[in-house]
């Protein structure tokens, strides 16, 4: 377990912010285990298939690793609405997979970002697909999936860690955006983890000035992860005032 089969810094466009450069640092961990992932997790990395990574930008701090209080978390007038008017779609969570019905999905969503936000669109097969969200899920990585009668609208990607769900990707059908999916998925998600005792939900990063990553502040309370702790230091989270 945890076979560490590369390691390495990359710079290049940042992700977020434009005109800005991003440095990202990467590991590739072959049959990672659910002990290494969270620690990797809880201090600020995040996972896509079995590789491992997180900004390490010199100068800038944009980027916030941030995790829902799930058991602080008070469901608002709104989210109640959200919730029961999604109450028919029928959900299945597995372990994930790769098929027809995933890359077309995908591929609907990634055309509508790209036209509605400027999102950089890229070619998607069943191989990087699989690469992506599926290679290296272990013992803990699970995809929901939303159907619409038999029609699959929404995949959510996750990893069920000992203490929280660490959400990795989600992408839905835009003909169902009354439906308000992408709250809709993340709210499902506390309720799994207060149904579980879970203490967190991990969103990964927030950039306030980022349109596609603002949403995130939305959810509270959350706590922020204070800088990138190194694998041996104790990680400090701190609920913003």
């Amino acid at each position: 377990m945890n076979h560490l089969l590369k390691e390495c810094a990359l710079s290049e466009q940042c992700s977020y912010l434009p005109g800005l450069e991003q440095t990202t640092h990467y590991k590739i961990i072959e049959k990672c285990s659910i002990e290494y992932n969270e620690l990797l997790i809880e201090r600020g990395w995040r996972r896509f298939g079995n590789m491992f990574f997180r900004p390490m930008c010199t100068g800038c701090s944009a980027c916030e690793s941030i995790k829902i209080d799930v058991n602080g978390y008070v469901f608002s007038k709104s989210e109640k609405r959200v919730i029961k008017k999604n109450a028919h779609l029928k959900t299945l969570i597995r372990r994930p997979s790769a098929s027809q019905s995933h890359i077309a999905l995908f591929e609907k969503y990634h055309e509508f970002m790209h036209n509605k936000r400027g999102w950089e669109q890229q070619p998607i097969n069943i191989k990087n697909y699989y690469m992506s969200f599926v290679n290296g899920f272990n013992e803990y990585g699970y995809e929901v999936l939303y159907f619409d009668g038999d029609k699959l609208i929404a995949v959510d990607l996750i990893d069920i860690l000992p203490n929280g769900v660490s959400s990795i990707y989600f992408y839905y059908d835009p003909d169902y955006q009354h439906l308000s999916l992408g709250k809709y998925s993340m709210l499902r998600q506390i309720i799994y983890a207060k149904t579980n005792h879970l203490e967190w939900i991990y969103m990964g990063y927030y950039v306030k000035e980022c349109r596609s990553l603002a949403y995130k502040g939305d959810y509270k309370p959350y706590l922020t992860l204070d800088g990138s702790p190194k694998e041996g230091d104790e990680p400090l989270w701190y609920e913003k005032v």
